[in-house]
């Protein structure tokens, strides 16, 4: 602002105009959702055409970055949620449960991707089928780039089909989902091991390369044990039941570890019978590694945690304990204070590493701490080598990985154009909400299936939205940071600058007096205060949908 004093005049409605600084304009900001978003999904975008019954539209938007909502609709750990607005006026919008919903609604109707319309002639490699492996399928075949993904399993997935059990992910979606990518006309080739990256490159007469293996192999611990004693690996245990085995672990198995895989590993033991599962944490319960509303499906389904300790020997029919307790660091710490603890077999969920054997012949690419080293454009040190998901340093999910396959896809396909990537400038983080716009709404809770067929069977346990419990829970989404035509700034401008024309807001800064009334009254923060003198913020709507923004443009992705 000025240090100079403000005058007024007469302005043209008899009122008065100000000769201040700034002026309001209506601008188009980064909502917290789509800033969490692993995968770069445009949340916000996509909800309102859930708002509006447009699913089918509601999915293409939302697989422009994403090409498996029905999985991660089921799997995704929803970062988007935890920064939502929303937690703090009542809860946060169920964005993960509205996108199995538009999900499931795409594998009903049986809609399609539209195949690319230009073939590049480029042809790329994809080392690995999980979700790394296919997000970069995905997004390259959509650029019109020939694509071959090699995987070492007998079926594609990875640890969405070996390491997440049936009964969080049904096999019949996943099949779905990865088969409307394969039938863009991507290549699969199971059971196609690549030893040698150099050599598969050169005999597929390849331009680029892809790398996307998961973290399949288990981490060892080095526990004491008889030689009669049951030690298995959580990762085999769970491949094995993916397999069709039904292995015989007794009816107490102990599982050593904290993670999702240590949750799903009693989990299954449940289901295959074993009567006493438990898990023994080194730490406290706010430490664990693993996402609470996981802790609390598995606690009622009677699979029990020993907080606070650590397996010091693994006996033939028990374990040997020790109780530990937090420093004043809160770091846990030996007691001398042991325990036995009933055990038929001990399943170690310890995490796991990624097998990285067919890089070592290329001494451009580096490796440090068993990952690899890429830089901001996902490339290795090797010329054309793209690497991402549990390949590369960085948080260990499914969509996270999809969005290192897309990032890297991007980067590939502009490096193999031999163009600059072009990025849009990102948008500043909406952060102001006014929430008197807004009631108070009950969010709407995925009905479970009853649990005692949950501790018997592995059918799904966490269910879907109807129609309508969909549409209410996305009607719900504050539109923080973009205009959705609520007409507060219409109603509050007391000279009458602010009209619709058209698809579009527009403020009269002859008739504007900078009172900030437009400004303090927008419940979604859309409007702010910007220079006098600074060009017009364009405010032109670029979406169709029934109830979208009128005052700006489609809100931006991740």
């Amino acid at each position: 602002m000025s240090d100079q004093p403000e005058t007024l005049s007469p302005g043209p409605s008899g009122g008065a105009r100000s000769c201040r600084d700034e002026r309001p304009a209506f601008v188009d900001l980064l909502p917290p959702c789509n800033s969490a978003c692993p995968a770069g999904e445009n949340i916000q975008r996509w909800l309102r055409h859930v708002q509006s019954g447009d699913y089918e539209k509601a999915w293409r938007v939302l697989t422009e970055d994403n090409p498996l909502p029905a999985t991660m609709g089921r799997i995704c750990y929803h970062p988007c949620e935890t920064k939502c607005n929303r937690a703090e006026f009542d809860s946060a919008v169920g964005v993960n449960a509205v996108e199995r919903f538009v999900g499931d609604e795409a594998l009903k109707h049986g809609w399609q991707f539209a195949k690319p319309v230009k073939e590049t002639g480029k042809r790329v490699l994809v080392v690995g089928a999980g979700p790394s492996g296919l997000s970069a399928a995905y997004h390259l075949r959509k650029a019109g780039h020939t694509v071959a993904i090699h995987d070492a399993g007998p079926s594609a997935g990875g640890m969405m089909r070996f390491g997440i059990p049936r009964y969080r992910l049904p096999r019949d979606v996943l099949d779905a989902e990865i088969q409307r990518i394969l039938d863009l006309g991507v290549e699969l080739k199971l059971d196609a091991k690549v030893d040698d990256l150099q050599a598969a490159m050169a005999a597929g007469r390849f331009d680029a390369a892809f790398l996307g293996v998961g973290a399949q192999a288990a981490r060892r611990a080095e526990i004491p044990a008889v030689a009669a004693a049951t030690i298995v690996d959580a990762v085999s245990l769970l491949r094995s039941v993916e397999g069709g085995e039904k292995p015989l672990l007794g009816r107490r198995v102990a599982v050593y570890g904290g993670g999702n895989t240590a949750l799903d590993t009693a989990r299954t033991a449940r289901r295959l019978g074993a009567a006493e599962p438990v898990i023994v944490y080194r730490r406290i319960r706010a430490k664990m590694p693993a996402h609470d509303f996981e802790v609390e499906e598995a606690l009622e389904e009677g699979v029990t945690v020993k907080w606070l300790s650590t397996i010091k020997r693994v006996n033939d029919r028990d374990i040997t304990i020790e109780r530990m307790e937090l420093d004043a660091n809160g770091f846990p710490q030996p007691t001398g204070s042991f325990e036995i603890l009933a055990a038929d077999c001990v399943a170690l969920a310890l995490g796991q590493e990624v097998e990285i054997d067919l890089i070592e012949r290329i001494p451009a690419i580096a490796i440090a701490g068993g990952v690899v080293e890429v830089d901001p454009n996902m490339m290795t040190g090797a010329e054309g080598i793209f690497a991402g998901g549990d390949m590369v340093p960085g948080e260990r999910t499914a969509t996270v990985a999809i969005g290192h396959g897309k990032k890297a896809a991007q980067n590939i396909d502009a490096w193999l154009r031999q163009k600059d990537q072009h990025r849009e400038p990102r948008h500043a983080a909406a952060t102001s909400i006014n929430t008197w716009y807004y009631s108070k709404t009950p969010r709407a809770e995925r009905p479970k299936l009853a649990l005692a067929r949950r501790q018997t069977t592995f059918d799904e346990v966490v269910l879907g939205l109807g129609d309508v419990s969909a549409r209410n829970e996305a009607r719900r989404c504050l539109s923080c940071g973009n205009c959705f035509a609520c007409d507060s700034c219409i109603d509050v401008c007391p000279e009458n600058a602010v009209s619709r024309v058209g698809e579009r807001y527009e403020i009269d800064t002859q008739r504007c007096t900078s009172c900030k009334l437009c400004v303090k009254e927008c419940p979604c923060g859309a409007i702010t205060m910007v220079p006098n003198m600074a060009a017009i913020i364009p405010t032109r709507a670029t979406d169709t949908a029934p109830d979208r923004s009128l005052g700006c443009p489609a809100p931006q992705a991740r």
